[in-house]
């Protein structure tokens, strides 16, 4: 491939002198294609994302974002934005453009007498839980701790207290956000309210965010872990699974799934995690789940929060290839489980699986229109997660996960899991955002009419 070099958006290379000049007045680290260390910071989590920057602008601080952004402007060029480079479609990276780079703005500040937690752009969940829980707090947010806290919180986010406190976003009080303009603005419930609506679900289309300050709550030690049975037995948990979960008080939450044991072998798993208080009265409510016949492993157990953040790490390595879809299921039907494990069935990877998430609770007690993150009423998310080594495996791998969402169509509510999906058509992405897409142009018009910031699940301005 020919050498990578900084380039506008209309093919022109970008003058050795003002690259200098932008080197003069940044703090951080301004790497580019020939110098050392560049291959290791082009490096992103998804392994089948291989793209070539022509500038990365690592980040000490806002000022350097605003630089960045300043330098960007002036120069018409491609702008990705990396947190912890955890996205499944590469967003962080692009070709021949600038990667603004916010993953050594990391840092976690806790008031654990007000419980919110101030949290810098490039932190990852594993860091924020690690500082959270030393005060016995949690945040919401996912379930593998290497994902940027940013990316996540952007598009939604969900994990094992998504039942109990609601997404990610639902716990947000105020971003630090720099505009297109190079602005540093606070976005809160009082403060540009309109774009603090915006950054609740609505991706990366409106700005920088450097920090963000989240509401936290008390989680210490929860009952969780895994249980597998055999994958013969795959259908008849789907349906048990569904009966378990239309009963469940919010302090449970369950992903149920086909996947594979570490030795390659087929699976049907499900990973729970009860949050309640009375863990002996958690024991007894997710016993059905563990005892569906005869589990070949079951290691649920009572264990603290920080542990229960990291038990998924493995099923997500660094640098294997991915290629995910996701699709919200009007409802967990005979058809559709049918349909779900016939898929499953077909994966060609043991890497590869197909998870049902439960979500209810306080994520469906949010209107569908109080923050730009639109899906409350769709309790069930399907997400099929094509993941192998090979990279000449791609083709046959990225087939299977196609095919088994357009086969779920027919049982789908028309939307998916932002964070799940990866680069996709405007259809599907107009979709995905539900009601609120029309307003989110708007905002977008208000905030970006240039479309600056394009990388994303993208929302053109409105006209």
């Amino acid at each position: 491939m020919p050498t990578p070099q900084l380039r506008r958006r209309d093919g022109a290379p970008v003058d050795e002198a003002a690259i200098e000049a932008f080197r003069q007045g940044f703090a951080g680290q301004a790497i580019q294609p020939q110098d050392e260390g560049y291959d290791a910071a082009r490096r992103i989590w998804n392994a089948n994302v291989d793209r070539h920057p022509g500038l990365i602008a690592r980040c000490a601080g806002t000022a350097d974002v605003v630089h960045a952004v300043e330098f960007a402007r002036a120069n018409d060029l491609l702008v990705a934005v990396r947190g912890g480079g955890h996205n499944v479609a590469g967003r962080a990276l692009c070709d021949d453009g600038i990667v603004i780079d916010l993953s050594a703005m990391t840092g976690v500040f806790v008031d654990p007498q007000a419980r919110t937690v101030r949290v810098r752009g490039g932190t990852t969940l594993g860091e924020l839980d690690r500082e959270t829980q030393l005060h016995g707090l949690a945040v919401p947010v996912g379930v593998v701790s290497p994902t940027g806290i940013a990316g996540l919180a952007l598009g939604g986010g969900v994990g094992w207290l998504v039942r109990k406190h609601g997404l990610t976003c639902d716990n947000l009080l105020s971003c630090e956000v720099v505009t297109a303009e190079g602005e540093v603005v606070t976005a809160d419930a009082d403060s540009h309210p309109d774009l603090f609506w915006g950054l609740r679900g609505g991706g990366g289309n409106f700005g920088i965010v450097t920090s963000f300050l989240f509401r936290a709550h008390p989680v210490t030690t929860v009952l969780g872990g895994l249980v597998v049975y055999p994958r013969a037995v795959a259908g008849e948990f789907l349906r048990h699974y569904r009966e378990v979960m239309a009963t469940a008080p919010d302090e449970l939450t369950a992903y149920a799934g086909l996947i594979s044991t570490p030795d390659g072998a087929p699976a049907t798993a499900v990973v729970l995690c009860y949050s309640g208080d009375d863990l002996a009265a958690g024991e007894r409510l997710v016993q059905p789940l563990r005892s569906f016949g005869t589990p070949l492993m079951d290691a649920v157990q009572p264990m603290p929060f920080l542990a229960m953040q990291s038990i998924l790490d493995g099923a997500f390595p660094d640098r294997a290839h991915n290629y995910w879809k996701s699709t919200f299921l009007t409802a967990l039907s005979d058809e559709a489980i049918d349909l779900i494990v016939a898929y499953g069935n077909r994966a060609e990877s043991p890497l590869s699986g197909v998870v049902v998430e439960c979500y209810g609770g306080a994520y469906s007690r949010v209107g569908a229109t109080d923050t730009a993150y639109g899906q409350r009423s769709s309790v069930f998310n399907l997400g099929i997660t094509a993941q192998w080594t090979d990279p000449a495996d791609g083709d046959r791998h990225v087939a299977w996960a196609r095919a088994a969402w357009e086969a779920m169509q027919p049982h789908s509510s028309g939307g998916g899991f932002l964070n799940f999906i990866d680069n996709e058509p405007a259809d599907v992405i107009r979709a995905a955002f539900g009601p609120n897409y029309e307003r989110l142009a708007e905002v977008k018009a208000k905030y970006d009419p240039d479309n600056f910031f394009s990388l994303n699940q993208n929302v053109p301005p409105a006209r």
